[in-house]
């Protein structure tokens, strides 16, 4: 019996081979350490445990995908971008890794039909996607080195999505640009949040965003978070020109 078959009781196998070889179109080549891969693509509802008693899921891949697109991403521009100073390459860094972008990319490799779970997959939130291809990049680096993991970051990610004048215009955060505008403006803001479950079989909440003691933008989402960053980007495009000026 293989090594990954005591781990991963009840999961899937080495032996999974349409597992594989969808993996093996996303990568370009026939993974080595498989176990890394099945690892990558299983979910903590698994309740999977090795033989010293230690999680076997993707979220510890996740924090070695992570730092790999970092160093990755942060060398490209540094190279790229000789004039830039230490915060212009932290921000567009920010924006190469983040979570939308991470998620967006998730999505494009169809990633979340080879994940393993017990949940439904439809009752995943939106950040799956991402988890899953830092998990991936985790795995690629671990199993094939820096070189491999450098040149899938470059396939998937940079050449397709990294254009620096496309990313000096992106917007990471709208509630954050917001903030920034209305402090070098000495404008005052209110983010009025309150619980509005109504109908729904989830939890809601809606928020009045004021500025200046005035309500210019409203949004309604399942977290207070998401709510707010929404009012926040229907703000922004109401005051785009002012804000464009201002920077």
């Amino acid at each position: 019996m293989s090594f990954i078959r005591n781990i991963l009781k009840n999961s899937r196998s080495e032996d999974d081979g349409n597992f594989f070889l969808e993996l093996n179109k996303i990568l370009g080549y026939k993974v080595k350490n498989k176990a890394l891969y099945i690892k990558a693509f299983t979910h903590r509802s698994m309740n999977i445990k090795d033989k010293k008693g230690n999680a076997v899921n993707y979220e510890r891949l996740e924090f070695v995908g992570d730092a790999m697109l970092s160093a990755v991403i942060a060398a490209y521009l540094f190279e790229k971008v000789p004039h830039g100073d230490e915060g212009y390459l932290t921000k567009m860094r920010s924006k190469v890794v983040s979570r939308e972008h991470l998620n967006e990319l998730g999505r494009e490799l169809n990633l979340i039909d080879l994940v393993e779970s017990k949940i439904p997959k439809s009752n995943f939130g939106n950040n799956i996607h991402g988890n899953l291809f830092e998990a991936l990049v985790g795995a690629i680096y671990l199993d094939k080195g820096y070189k491999y993991c450098e040149h899938f970051i470059f396939k998937r990610v940079i050449k397709p999505h990294v254009d620096i004048e496309t990313l000096e215009g992106r917007v990471i955060s709208y509630k954050s640009l917001l903030i920034e505008w209305c402090q070098k403006e000495k404008k005052t803001f209110d983010y009025n949040v309150y619980e509005d479950t109504g109908n729904d079989d989830f939890k809601h909440f809606s928020v009045k965003l004021s500025i200046d003691d005035k309500v210019v933008s409203k949004a309604r989402a399942t977290s207070k978070k998401k709510a707010e960053e929404k009012a926040s980007k229907r703000a922004f495009f109401a005051f785009q020109k002012e804000i464009s000026k201002a920077f």
